[in-house]
């Protein structure tokens, strides 16, 4: 009995210190888990009231001018936004989430794919070392130089520190994911692992200085296919290249990484976003729905036709496909069903009307054509309403074809016009935002970022205090969303302008454009051509990708051969909405069959008219401009 008691006094004596110790590796999980999405969530807060304090300056309160709080506002703003880009490109690695091509690897064995992927995260390594390494380089010449920003005379050492901090974080991240991959791998796939990095490297040492055209794009093309994540193929595609060839310095590269995203249209980006998130998983979206349903539910196929009407709606709020699909898939795919119609036409109606939402304005893919193009974002904005309309003009036609074909009815039998205005009535608050947003840019009182950051906080405020669907919980999930896929794009745009000065460099959209016109100098084959390169990309990569990659070399040949920038910038963005619906890569499938439970298989056979009818439509957009111009022939 005394020698249990000795034992239990001997642990309790020992427990004392290890209260401490259990609650700092609690501590550090915690900070672990949290670390970048606290810094990321007050960041979007902070940016979002910090512009719209601008707007309501600018108009509401014109005889206050805090200390020039329009040029300091965007000034603290463009900078706490590369900071948190940085941040939420390395919580984008601690979740896993990127944008990659996995269609070849997918065809190789998992230990193939295990090893493949160690040998990615060595190369994501080593550019997120030097990227760290050059950064701090840089910021001890700022602070040499003694420079400092424009408005607040703050040291530019401060925000050019979030590149070695956002790479410092990345590479902590990076070796986590390493660590994680490797810790159950066996001996074979770690050498194959080493095996395969090592011949990835062996043409710089061996070929020495060689094209830069052949390094840069063999390289990227190799990165790509052995399913790296598409923004750090870019970059270490270029890395490889600068080491093969000493093409350019490589202090370049944490320059451009700051100066790439320096710039206030892109902030429209994250604000779009989190504006989609925030108001797509509450009340507002059935509001929507409702009013769809009283529109047009009556008829056969009413419940499709609400699917691409509410898309058309919510696409002026979102500006994503994808997030489209997810709000509108999960509420309407069931009741389709329910009421007998089939189940793949069913999730393809809601994965195509999806599209539309980087067609109809505000769209993401519009805005990095813009920065990336060098042109009005607003153009392309008014430029993208009757091409969208159109597009849910004919999806409805043939819609209500294949639904009166197929006796899919509605539940309703008549069109009431009284409950029609009471659902619009209902729905006002939604149907506002499309109108502040617009309103707010063509009426000349709010630049797009203003706008988007105005929509974002008309989200949380109709979110919190109107219809109270939205708690603070609810708040940090969704601008830690936000922060996470805007970083992806943001980091894309990053990659793309360091990959970019080679391009210019090497005059490749010179080269590309007279092969091309060598080809024929005839405008419609051209564009034709043009179309079938754009559908093919689409088919295996990434809307936002393909726009950041290609723009650079393909607009120069646009402009050259006579096309609008802006007509040009619909046309390609109209081939990359049809990549949303068309494997391997059609996001808006995935997350479509997701919803519906269903095989990807099943969708695309319920999608092939629907298919049809969309590269009808860019037919049209293609060759009569006046489709995408006549709105813009309008605008001052």
């Amino acid at each position: 009995m005394e020698h249990g008691s000795a034992t239990v006094d001997k642990v309790k004596d020992q427990g004392n210190p290890i209260q401490p110790i259990s609650n700092f590796r609690k501590f550090i999980g915690i900070l672990d888990r949290r670390f970048e999405e606290v810094l990321i969530v007050a960041g979007f807060l902070t940016f979002i009231i910090l512009i719209n304090l601008q707007v309501i300056n600018r108009y509401a309160l014109p005889f206050i001018d805090i200390a020039n709080i329009t040029t300091w506002t965007e000034e603290i703003s463009r900078y706490i936004f590369i900071f948190v880009s940085f941040l939420g490109a390395s919580l984008a690695i601690r979740k896993g989430e990127s944008i990659e091509v996995n269609v070849v690897m997918n065809r190789f064995p998992d230990h193939v794919q295990r090893a493949v992927k160690v040998a990615n995260s060595l190369f994501m390594l080593y550019f997120s070392y030097i990227m760290l390494k050059y950064g701090a380089e840089l910021i001890t010449f700022q602070l040499s130089t003694h420079q400092s920003t424009p408005a607040l005379s703050i040291p530019m050492a401060i925000p050019y520190s979030a590149v070695p901090i956002g790479f410092g974080l990345m590479i902590i991240r990076l070796i986590q994911k390493f660590y994680m991959d490797t810790k159950d791998m066996e001996m074979k796939e770690g050498l194959l692992a080493t095996a395969i990095a090592l011949a990835v490297i062996l043409p710089i040492g061996v070929v020495g200085q060689g094209s830069i055209t052949l390094f840069l794009f063999g390289y990227f093309v190799l990165f790509i296919l052995i399913g790296m994540p598409i923004a750090f193929s870019l970059g270490i595609s270029t890395l490889a290249t600068v080491f093969a060839t000493d093409a350019i310095p490589i202090d370049f590269f944490p320059q451009t990484a700051f100066t790439s995203i320096d710039n206030f249209p892109i902030m429209a980006i994250p604000f779009f976003i989190a504006a989609g998130i925030i108001m797509g998983g509450g009340k507002i979206i059935k509001k929507l729905l409702h009013l769809s349903d009283e529109l047009l539910g009556f008829l056969p196929g009413g419940l499709a036709l609400v699917a691409i009407v509410t898309s058309m709606f919510f696409s002026a709020i979102s500006g994503s496909g994808p997030a489209t699909v997810a709000a509108i898939g999960t509420i309407l795919i069931p009741a389709m069903v329910k009421q007998g119609y089939n189940a793949g036409f069913a999730t393809a109606v809601i994965a195509t009307a999806g599209s539309i939402g980087v067609i109809i304005p505000p769209s993401n893919p519009m805005v990095i054509y813009g920065v990336v193009g060098q042109q009005s974002i607003s153009k392309l904005f008014i430029a993208g309403i009757l091409p969208g309309v159109l597009t849910g003009l004919v999806l409805i036609v043939v819609s209500y074809v294949i639904s009166k074909k197929n006796g899919w009815q509605g539940e309703k039998t008549s069109f009431n016009m009284k409950s029609m205005f009471k659902a619009a009535w209902d729905a006002k608050l939604a149907l506002l935002v499309p109108i502040i947003i617009l309103g707010g840019i063509y009426g000349g009182y709010m630049t797009p970022t203003e706008a988007a950051a105005v929509a974002a906080a008309y989200g949380l405020i109709i979110g919190l205090f109107v219809y109270k669907d939205l708690n603070f919980k609810g708040i940090y999930r969704s601008l830690s969303k936000a922060g996470v896929t805007s970083s992806i794009i943001i980091l894309l745009i990053v990659m793309a302008s360091i990959f970019g000065r080679l391009i210019t460099l090497e005059r490749i959209a010179e080269t590309v454009a007279s092969f091309v016109l060598s080809i024929s100098e005839n405008k419609f084959i051209i564009l034709l051509l043009l179309n079938v390169l754009l559908l093919l990309v689409g088919l295996v990569m990434e809307a936002l990708a393909a726009i950041v990659i290609l723009t650079p070399i393909l607009l120069p040949m646009a402009i050259e051969l006579g096309v609008d920038p802006i007509h040009f910038g619909l046309i390609m963005i109209f081939n990359l909405a049809i990549g949303f619906i068309t494997p391997p890569v059609g996001v808006n499938l995935f997350v479509a069959a997701s919803a519906a439970k269903l095989k990807i298989e099943d969708v695309i056979k319920g999608n092939k008219i629907l298919l049809l009818a969309m590269l009808a439509v860019l037919g049209l957009v293609t060759y009569i401009p006046q489709i995408s111009m006549w709105l813009v022939g309008f605008m001052k």
